[in-house]
């Protein structure tokens, strides 16, 4: 083992096993990176480019995991749930294994982005209800049955976008720093290349798509063109 790895603990005695065992940092390095690099970005990109093009009436079908027109939605969400659930196991057996937080760069980046994601998902639940003129249990004569607060966008739900999709971005910068210090604490070359190609193949691909035009509107992706709409009609001049 080199230097740069001496102060890592490559076994921990665990007192409910009875006996130690060796630890193998590289599976959880390529945990991290899976999720990090490529769950995560995966899970992003659905919900950016993937929503439908926006049509005369909306998304009609409720929202449910096996509604194929909530596929973009559902890996978005779903994708970023089961991340942060990873995420937690693999900082936990880190912790466990490393008696506690270590203080390392690696360690305050790599718990602040899990701080975030956990936040993340707290926003998410918190977002509030749907809504909607064509949603499947509305009446489209019926105002009274319209509301929600992404359809008539609250301040609850304004709070939430303008806190989620920034915080999002400013999770990922963090997760970026954690995967690259850890890389630099515990070197492992091939897996670094990988990254740098997985990042820039990434990057690319997200320029192709926001050239092709497929960042629609998420309010008109979902509830339609509808001018009186009450989010279409504040920006009617956009």
């Amino acid at each position: 083992m080199n230097g740069e790895q001496s102060h890592i603990p490559t076994e921990v005695y665990l007192d409910f096993l009875g006996r130690t065992i060796e630890i193998h940092w590289d599976y959880h390095a390529i945990l991290m990176f899976g999720i990090w690099f490529i769950m995560v970005p995966l899970c992003v990109i659905s919900i950016r480019f993937f929503k439908p093009r926006p049509s005369t009436y909306g998304i009609q079908t409720k929202i449910r995991l096996t509604n194929i027109r909530w596929w973009w939605f559902n890996v978005h969400k779903y994708g970023l749930f089961l991340a942060i659930g990873l995420s937690l196991a693999g900082v936990a057996v880190a912790l466990v294994v490393s008696r506690g937080f270590s203080g390392s760069v690696h360690s305050l980046f790599g718990i602040t982005t899990i701080t975030l994601g956990c936040l993340q998902v707290v926003s998410a639940l918190l977002r509030g209800t749907h809504g909607g003129r064509y949603y499947n249990n509305a009446d489209p004569d019926d105002p009274e049955t319209w509301h929600g607060d992404h359809f008539n966008m609250t301040p609850r739900r304004k709070a939430f976008e303008a806190y989620h999709k920034n915080a999002g971005y400013f999770t990922g910068f963090f997760a970026a720093g954690a995967v690259g210090s850890g890389l630099m604490q515990y070197p492992m070359p091939v897996l670094t290349g990988v990254m740098l190609v997985t990042a820039f193949s990434f990057f690319v691909l997200w320029i192709v798509l926001e050239h092709k035009g497929l960042k629609y509107d998420g309010y008109r992706a979902v509830f339609g063109i509808n001018r009186e709409h009450p989010f279409n009609k504040a920006r009617k001049d956009l």
